[in-house]
């Protein structure tokens, strides 16, 4: 996501190196460099033009400070005026109401359904609500199913009409069940279109009249570049929509849409999804959002991720094993199972300041764990519990049954015993000093 975009506004940047001041002159050769490289990213022209034509005006009235060189005012400026594109601050979702009604609109494929699964879910895991989903596509074969299967995966109910036709009267009567079986939050999932057509509007509309919803958010495919933007106007104009919902934005997408969508249609982003996963949805932070952009990664965004599989009373009880030497394997296997609840191991390394342009060119599996946890999985309780046992003929028994090889068996071990050693140091009080000792070396 906007790896493009980062290193080609990275080299514009470049042009202002070694300056020692802010010039009409350089200004306007950075800024072209920057234009080229928001439209490159499929930013609407305009958009690029107004937003190059607000860096100018910004830079020019700077009297750069000493201590500031001029690359990093025109980085700053930039990154300011990014955020503000995309909105500023991170605007929340209305769920005020007894219940309160989403209603879900956007094109055929752009990913609504899932989407109404994800938001279900973040919903009733963090807000604590107990939402009812609605299949309102009557038209889509597998959309019923698919909807009840993604209610069954995050334990969420599911109301479905098979047999009737009319997604108003659906829509009517599923918040009528809300009500008689305490569901404070209904999210209505409706039928797209390859194209925009005007039934498909009418009828949207007419859900819209009938269910009156405190929300109505638009799902757009992140990878359609300029067309999600334009289709995002033609829906405005007639359901006049609270928010923008980019799926697909983990994908080989140069990122035009989410630069561009705020500025059209006036409406906020709210949600980005960021992979195929059910919890693969966040809150959009536009700040957060250019802080990526321009490759100072997105320390907040990694934090709040680890605090959300974060336990303060297994924390306690780990802290205890460690400094009584006791973490074993069964700890270490857990360990892994909770970062792998953050997320995408690339997207979470991109995450921290400098280490996205490092490795945007690598290939970072989400198996990577893989050949770990078959070795781990391949041991006894025993083993497992007590890694002092793991002789050479066990080593091999789990080689073999891992499907790896004694000296990968042994390579993991001792990185294990490495990890307890280190660990043990630094909850001992002795982290200080072991760092002191290594500035001698």
């Amino acid at each position: 996501m906007f790896e493009n975009l980062s290193e080609r506004l990275e080299r514009s940047f470049k042009i202002l190196k070694g300056e020692g001041k802010i010039t009409e002159i350089n200004v306007a050769e950075t800024l072209k460099e920057v234009r080229r490289s928001l439209l490159d990213a499929d930013v609407n022209y305009r958009t690029a033009k107004e937003f190059t034509e607000t860096v100018k005006q910004k830079a020019m009235g700077q009297d750069v400070l000493n201590a500031v060189k001029p690359e990093q005012m025109m980085v700053k400026i930039v990154h300011d005026e990014l955020a503000a594109l995309m909105g500023g601050t991170a605007v929340d979702i209305n769920i005020k109401g007894t219940p309160a009604v989403i209603l879900m609109s956007g094109l055929q494929g752009s990913g609504k359904t899932t989407f109404s699964g994800k938001l279900a879910n973040m919903l009733k895991s963090k807000k604590g609500k107990q939402p009812l989903l609605v299949a309102g596509d009557v038209y889509r074969p597998a959309a019923i199913e698919q909807l009840k299967v993604l209610g069954e995966q995050i334990g969420v109910s599911v109301y479905a009409e098979e047999e009737n036709k009319n997604p108003v009267k659906i829509a009517q009567n599923a918040i009528q069940h809300a009500r008689q079986h305490g569901k404070d939050l209904v999210i209505i999932d409706t039928a797209g279109r390859l194209a925009i057509d005007e039934q498909m509007m009418q009828e949207i509309e007419s859900i819209k009249k009938a269910v009156n919803p405190q929300e109505i958010l638009f799902v757009v495919d992140a990878m359609t570049g300029q067309d999600a933007v334009n289709t995002a106007k033609e829906f405005n104009q007639r359901l006049n929509f609270n928010g923008v919902v980019l799926t697909k934005l983990d994908g080989d997408t140069r990122g035009g849409a989410a630069l561009s969508i705020r500025s059209v249609v006036d409406k906020p982003i709210k949600f980005v999804g960021t992979g195929e996963k059910l919890d693969a949805i966040d809150v959009f932070h536009p700040e957060r959002m250019a802080d990526r952009i321009l490759g100072m990664g997105d320390i907040v965004s990694l934090v709040e991720k680890a605090q959300e599989q974060y336990d303060e009373e297994e924390a306690r009880r780990l802290q205890k094993k460690i400094a009584k030497n006791q973490f074993d394997f069964n700890d270490f296997i857990a360990q892994i199972q909770q970062i792998k609840k953050m997320g995408n191991l690339k997207d979470l390394a991109s995450m921290i300041p400098g280490v996205g342009k490092q490795i945007k060119d690598l290939d970072i599996d989400d198996d990577a764990f893989k050949g770990i946890e078959a070795i781990i999985r391949s041991m006894t309780p025993a083993e497992r519990s007590n890694p002092e046992i793991l002789n050479g003929s066990r080593r091999a028994r789990i080689a073999k049954g891992s499907g790896t090889n004694v000296q990968e068996v042994n390579k993991l071990i001792k990185q294990f015993d490495e990890t307890r050693k280190m660990m043990r140091i630094m909850t001992s009080g002795g982290g200080k000093q072991a760092m002191r000792n290594l500035r001698r070396r």
